[in-house]
């Protein structure tokens, strides 16, 4: 009994001690938010361990899950124009920052309520799980860098979905990309800024993988809130 025990005990401490060696790990590749992503957090609430930005809660709320391994005030500052025009936005925080480890947080938030949903690279691929698992209330899809994966066919999707990529992107992989398109619906407005990189969907600094932009990342997080902004205004009821 006592040698049953002791290996119990071991099993206990080793299981232990590689979820503090993964978390570690995990925690010293994060990318952490920028200064001015910082600064435009101020005034934020957290709800539901998600981070809102105060519009007009009579309007659809717009959830939003970060890439992975970003840091979710990463995304603060278009967040913050967005709520300014009038919409509520609502960023998820993942365990581990990773949206694989819980494609259905957004359920809190949204609760049976009208809701726009979008994601950065693989926030958006689980973002569009969720949209597909819950589409009662569902409003509209966003794309920033992203595409569903093959499992989530959303083709028959009768609300407004929307893609946003960068010209210098060097995380996206377009082959699959493309091959994504066939999954939405022929209605999906694409558009692409040109100069942006991967990152620069958030305001987290340099990102392994990708191309240097060439334009500033103040300008790119203008152009992401103004195309977020005018597909909201003219498309989501």
């Amino acid at each position: 009994m006592k040698k049953f025990t002791k290996w119990i005990i071991a099993i206990i401490l080793g299981l232990f001690i590689i979820t503090i060696s993964t978390y570690l790990v995990v925690k010293n590749k994060e990318y952490e938010p920028s200064t001015d992503a910082i600064n435009a957090a101020t005034t934020t609430t957290t709800v539901e361990n998600t981070i809102k930005f105060q519009g007009d809660d009579t309007r659809p709320a717009i959830i939003f899950y970060p890439g992975a391994l970003v840091e979710p005030k990463s995304y603060s500052i278009w967040a913050n124009e967005v709520a300014k025009a009038g919409y509520s936005v609502y960023i998820v925080r993942f365990p581990l920052d990773l949206a694989i480890m819980n494609a259905n947080a957004a359920s809190k938030v949204q609760a049976n309520k009208p809701y726009v949903i979008g994601g950065h690279s693989l926030g958006g691929t689980m973002a569009a799980r969720y949209a597909h698992n819950n589409p009662k209330e569902l409003k509209g899809l966003f794309f920033l860098a992203s595409y569903p994966d093959k499992k989530i066919n959303l083709r028959q999707l009768k609300e407004p979905v929307l893609s946003i990529t960068a010209s210098q992107d060097g995380v996206l992989n377009e082959s699959n990309y493309k091959k994504a398109k066939k999954l939405l619906p022929a209605s999906t407005k694409y558009l692409v800024i040109n100069g942006g990189n991967h990152a620069g969907f958030g305001s987290y600094g340099k990102q392994k993988g990708d191309n240097k932009a060439s334009i500033k990342n103040s300008d790119q997080q203008k152009i992401v809130a103004s195309l977020l902004i005018h597909w909201l205004d003219s498309k989501i009821k």
